[in-house]
């Protein structure tokens, strides 16, 4: 066995779910001996046979276990693997911190060995067939060492976030917890609002139904059990926020309605919050990380036929545009949509040119 605390040769995966099999991917990608663990056995066979790892087997201690389960099961599943030995270290990657750390406490986990994590990376579909291996990449993913954790624990989870291609963030775990809270958890509560909202629409109204809303609602489309899991382990700060998020939509409504009533006066308070949301907007950080920068879009017409994107990327490739962002919108009824590429402001003009000069249909 490798004495090394910072280099990773064997991983333990307990939860082959999204983020648990995605792991396993990145890991074997880099070389990495991984073991895989679920109490769903066909989880764990459909993991193995996308090439993220084998069946765990108790025998020699690993050197790093992910516990990869809800929040609620952290603490009671890293006592289990505490118990028996089966790891020189332990990480979750729960998206609530503070609570799980608590009960591990409680429980009498070893912290000394044990560094709670969070990649800030998932998606609308669960369960490992939905897994990729580059869910990471440029990702990024929280470190919450408590006091009691050692140096060489948190240097071995920092070893697994470098593995997968994640941006290691070291923070505290109330301080996680109350970020996630605002630019996750919240919004997945917002998003499920609009949606909700849908499920009595009129046909009409979802014959309307345009990539605006399609946007705001992506995210709602998570499984209820697994969000409920997340929400409640983390409901004062999620409370906190669509209490404040709550009080701008009432107001914006009592705005509307006095508007609706001819009152002028009340079309700056609206105009206000609409503003707040474009400053909020543009403090998203952009690519890499970095401040989010103002690209320009091209539009293009493309057709919904096997190899049309690969077309479009090979004539940027040609002519030198770099495609920092891509963005599909599906015509209903017809079999085409429309592209739109993000590029550098100054690309705009050689890229048209170069799409009209190939055929393609710009609108």
């Amino acid at each position: 066995m490798n004495t090394d605390p910072v280099k990773l040769d064997t991983v333990l995966v307990l939860g082959t779910g999204l983020v648990g099999t995605s792991i396993g991917l990145a890991l074997r990608q880099r070389g990495v001996t991984v073991l895989l663990a679920d109490r769903d056995l066909g989880a764990v066979r459909l993991a193995r046979e996308m090439g993220a790892g084998q069946e765990w087997r108790l025998g020699d201690p690993v050197d790093l276990a992910v516990v990869a389960v809800p929040p609620d099961h952290v603490a009671s599943e890293l006592r289990g693997l505490q118990q028996l030995g089966a790891a020189r270290f332990y990480t979750d990657v729960a998206s609530v911190k503070a609570r799980p750390i608590a009960a591990a406490a409680a429980l009498g986990c070893d912290l000394s060995t044990y560094v709670a994590s969070h990649p800030m990376a998932g998606r609308e579909k669960a369960g490992p067939g939905a897994a990729r291996g580059d869910l990471f990449l440029g990702r990024p993913w929280a470190l919450c060492p408590t006091d009691e954790a050692s140096a060489e624990a948190r240097e071995a989870v920092l070893r697994l976030i470098e593995l997968c291609g994640g941006n290691a963030v070291e923070v505290a775990a109330e301080d996680h917890d109350r970020a996630v809270a605002v630019v996750s958890h919240a919004p997945h509560v917002a998003a499920s609002a609009v949606a909700a909202r849908l499920a009595d629409a009129s046909d009409v109204a979802l014959g309307l139904a345009g990539q605006g809303v399609r946007d705001v609602t992506r995210i709602a489309g998570g499984d209820p059990g697994l969000w409920l899991g997340i929400l409640s382990g983390n409901a004062a700060p999620v409370a906190e926020v669509l209490e404040a998020v709550s009080r701008d939509l009432s107001e914006a409504a009592t705005a509307l309605r006095a508007l609706a009533q001819g009152d002028a006066s009340a079309g700056p308070e609206v105009t206000q919050l609409l503003k707040r949301g474009v400053a909020g907007h543009g403090r998203i950080p952009g690519k890499h990380g970095g401040p989010a920068a103002a690209y320009a879009v091209v539009q293009v017409v493309i057709g919904d036929r096997p190899g049309q994107l690969a077309r479009l990327f090979q004539i940027c490739d040609e002519v030198g545009v770099n495609v920092e962002d891509v963005r599909l919108e599906h015509a209903p009824g017809l079999p085409l949509g429309l592209a739109e590429l993000s590029v550098q402001p100054d690309a705009v003009a050689v890229l048209n040119q170069a799409l009209r000069d190939r055929g393609w249909q710009l609108p």
